[in-house]
């Protein structure tokens, strides 16, 4: 996989350079992993719903053909998009949704923050008490687990969408490191009223972007190998 750095891009051309690549490659075009930030923008994914966008204001809304639904983009937020072919990676969408999040969890252990999966909602979310309990949470993946989503206690620390066309795959996730949170109150996030969204620094961890960039560029490089 060939990892390139972007850093602070303009939301629009880059996610237009992703549908040109992914439309363009072969089977022979190695994969990338574009790593950059965005100046202030929000998303719509395709289950996107207007009344979600309770006051954009004066940010940018781009309507986007990734899943989900809106989320907000800014500085300070690590933004990755892994562009791989599935098919040759022997590995199904589930699998590589797995894949991301655990590269997620394991880029916010190097900071003694432990990351959790919710049951029903695709990102990672941390223990706003105790970011660092390894306490399992009730409302965790599992067979019996409830169809509504519940996020009493957590905070929302990455976000997750994707799409796949003729199985290679294109947008991604953005992890919070230092950023500012308030575009967050002007939206549902990912379509939760009151889902509380955090970064690293509000939990009390100060983190280097370039550092969290790197850390979770090796961990999406390992963990996405067919």
């Amino acid at each position: 996989m060939q990892t390139h750095h972007l850093g602070l891009v303009p939301y629009r051309p880059t996610y237009d350079a992703m549908q040109r690549f992914t439309q363009e490659r072969t089977t022979d075009t190695p994969d990338e992993l574009w790593i950059c930030q965005h100046p202030p923008t929000f998303t719509q994914g395709l289950a996107g719903k207007a009344d979600h966008l309770l006051a954009p204001g004066d940010i940018d809304v781009v309507p986007t053909n990734r899943g989900g639904q809106v989320t907000y983009h800014g500085p300070g937020q690590v933004v990755a998009y892994p562009l791989i072919d599935l098919q040759r990676a022997g590995y199904f969408v589930k699998e590589f949704v797995y894949r991301l999040e655990e590269a997620v969890i394991r880029t916010l252990s190097r900071w003694h923050v432990t990351g959790h999966r919710v049951a029903g909602a695709p990102g990672i979310y941390v223990r706003l008490d105790d970011p660092g309990a390894h306490t399992l949470l009730p409302q965790r993946p599992r067979k019996d687990a409830r169809t509504e989503p519940e996020f009493t206690g957590l905070g929302k620390i990455a976000a997750l969408g994707i799409k796949v066309s003729r199985h290679c795959t294109y947008h991604g996730l953005a992890l919070n490191v230092a950023m500012d949170l308030a575009p967050f109150e002007r939206i549902n996030p990912c379509g939760y009223a009151g889902l509380q969204t955090v970064d690293l620094s509000t939990i009390g961890v100060q983190a280097d972007w370039q550092e969290v960039a790197d850390v979770l560029s090796q961990q999406l490089a390992a963990l996405l190998t067919p």
